[in-house]
């Protein structure tokens, strides 16, 4: 079916400030920024499209970006593929590691979530999906007849790994609507997308498809600006109920989606109550969320972190954004110095190693190391500071060059 002709551009409100994950940009092996873009953009892998087009009546961009911000699924059952190419060298599986021990903290138990979903950032996996309300969920991957399930049910979170026989556990308000797991869908991958939709956005809908046995439409929207690596995001939403039904973002630089997550099966039936049991396995080791030494910080009234993050310094958790929709870039002050250089004093291999995965830029900044993906971008200087962003290199360094 031929797409509808809309207006070529929709207006939902200002864009919210670029979201930075609250990890410290001091730690960057492999810049934890692009570890944590990729796992909020993790939503993605073809669902499987069903053949022919569906004849839906015709809707503008803007009464489907309404029907999105309506939908109110509450119970769903299913399974989701997700694939990611972010373009990350090759390292023989080390990239894995090295982004899994960037997160991990405590006695690093394999079943702490915090470190075992980030291995959704490379390659093609499958998950196993469950919601009934925002306390109940279930999410399950399934990998080389081994399987890893985190499981929310009111206040106790559980995380599981089958292989090594560990369960991790936590406690988290009854309500997770808002948390990052839950943004780490189809549904809220889509809500982080249309935050950025301004007058610097293209919103089309571009024309039907079958997802998951059910009719959709072809959300489109593309970046007006240039110097952004983004180059569409295709959304795929549920024609009776809004439910995004799979995220595909595509780079400006072409090639395969970047990201791009989907039903390949979905129930709306109310899943069965014991889907979101949990009960320790024998000889199981378990660690907890205190001992794991990952409580979060209390908040004051200000909404400012307690005493617990004292020491860290704001310009460590939370970035300056500068510039203008999707050429926004965070910037972070990390206080100490840049990618350590082979002949750096106590740098040994290492420093040469972190700068054979990058470019050594220059400009009136001075000098510094940009690493690449096919989608985020990190500049990060000599004396410490970290530019990064959905943008190329040149946007980074005309950036640190303007900030100077």
């Amino acid at each position: 079916m031929a797409p509808y002709e809309t207006d070529d551009s929709t207006d939902t409100g200002e864009r919210d400030e670029l979201r930075a994950g609250r990890r410290r940009a001091a730690r960057y092996i492999v810049p934890v920024t692009v570890v944590g873009v990729a796992a909020a953009t993790i939503g993605l892998v073809p669902a499987l499209a069903d053949s022919g087009d569906p004849n839906l009546p015709k809707v503008t961009a803007e009464q489907l970006i309404n029907k999105i911000a309506k939908s109110d699924v509450q119970q769903l059952s299913g399974t989701v593929k997700i694939s990611t190419d972010l373009g990350l060298p090759d390292l023989g599986g080390l990239e894995s590691n090295l982004m899994s021990g960037a997160t991990k903290s405590g006695d690093g138990s394999s079943a702490d979530p915090t470190s075992k979903l980030t291995e959704l950032a490379t390659g093609t996996h499958t998950l196993r999906v469950a919601a009934d309300g925002p306390d109940k969920q279930k999410v399950s991957l399934l990998e080389n007849a081994a399987e890893y399930s985190l499981i929310h049910n009111g206040k106790d979170v559980w995380g599981y790994d089958s292989q090594t026989n560990e369960v991790f556990h936590g406690t988290t308000a009854a309500d997770t609507s808002k948390s990052d797991e839950t943004r780490a869908t189809p549904k809220g991958l889509t809500d982080e997308a249309l935050k950025s939709v301004d007058d610097t956005t293209s919103v089309t809908v571009d024309g039907t498809e079958h997802v998951a046995g059910r009719d959709a439409y072809k959300l489109l929207i593309k970046p007006k600006q240039t110097g952004t690596t983004v180059g569409t995001i295709s959304v795929a939403v549920d024609a009776k109920t809004g439910l995004p039904l799979k995220f595909t973002l595509t780079p400006a630089s072409g090639g395969a989606a970047v990201v791009d997550v989907g039903f390949t099966q979905l129930s709306l039936s109310k899943p069965a109550a014991s889907t979101f049991d949990f009960k320790t396995p024998k000889g199981a080791k378990v660690t907890t969320e205190d001992s794991a030494g990952k409580a979060a910080p209390t908040p004051d009234h200000s909404g400012k972190a307690g005493k617990s993050d004292e020491g860290l310094g704001k310009g460590a958790d939370e970035p300056t954004v500068i510039g203008k929709g999707w050429n926004s870039i965070a910037v972070f002050e990390t206080g100490g110095q840049g990618v350590p250089s082979g002949s750096s004093s106590g740098s040994g291999d290492l420093g040469g190693f972190l700068n054979s995965l990058g470019d050594q830029v220059k400009g009136d900044f001075g000098k510094g190391t940009v690493f690449s993906t096919r989608l985020v971008n990190a500049l990060i200087t000599d004396d410490g500071k970290v530019y990064v962003g959905a943008v190329t290199k040149s946007a980074l360094v005309k950036a640190a060059d303007a900030a100077k």
